[in-house]
């Protein structure tokens, strides 16, 4: 078994035992319980993780993943997102059936949806910014998750129109939200080998040609 996944089953029995009123975070004991799992390794070994055990994920666990997400870096500290966290069965169900991608979140027993407010972003041309910003908070996310012992996936929303606007007609956002995406999250009943993704060919220094 791998350490991250032995880190989130301590992680996970702390909070059974009761020991989560010390008052740290799922992420913090994850940490703790092995500092030799490097960021770099946890980078290095997270992959897309599309199905999953039927195992709940706990509240402490979905509260870590979202101080991991909006931690994420964000122009001029706009932190232009808003997160949707979805647990009900029949609404996972539902959003799953709108589009063929989506069918991880059928299987996951939590999901989030990470939108940007357009309404906190830059005036102008500039407001575009929210969707690196809130690329790079589900990148944390993600890799909070695999830390944690948990299997994810991005499904994406935006700019596939249709499917962000069948979001829209389901969950009533207002018109300054736009959901990129739908991150599809559970305990792993899979364990597919990362990709290798390096290709020295997409670098060069200095200058273009």
């Amino acid at each position: 078994m791998r350490t991250t996944a032995l880190c989130g089953l301590v992680a996970a029995i702390s909070i059974l035992a009761g020991m989560s009123s010390c008052g740290k975070t799922e992420c913090d004991k994850a940490a703790a319980c092995d500092a030799a799992v490097s960021p770099y390794e946890n980078i290095m070994t997270r992959t897309s993780v599309r199905q999953y055990t039927d195992q709940k994920v706990s509240a402490g666990a979905v509260d870590s993943l979202l101080r991991a997400a909006m931690a994420a870096p964000t122009a001029g500290n706009k932190q232009p997102w808003k997160f949707l966290v979805l647990d009900d069965r029949a609404v996972l169900d539902s959003v799953a059936a709108m589009a063929p991608a989506w069918a991880p979140v059928g299987r996951a027993p939590l999901a989030i949806i990470v939108c940007g407010d357009k309404e906190l972003g830059f005036p102008g041309e500039a407001n575009d910014f929210w969707i690196q910003d809130c690329s790079a908070a589900t990148e944390n996310l993600l890799l909070a998750a695999h830390s944690m012992g948990l299997g994810a996936v991005w499904c994406g929303a935006y700019p596939a129109m249709e499917r962000v606007a069948g979001l829209n007609r389901f969950f009533h956002f207002p018109p300054t939200i736009v959901p990129l995406n739908v991150v599809a999250i559970g305990y792993p009943a899979e364990t597919p080998e990362p990709k290798q993704k390096f290709k020295p060919e997409n670098v060069k220094y200095n200058k273009w040609q």
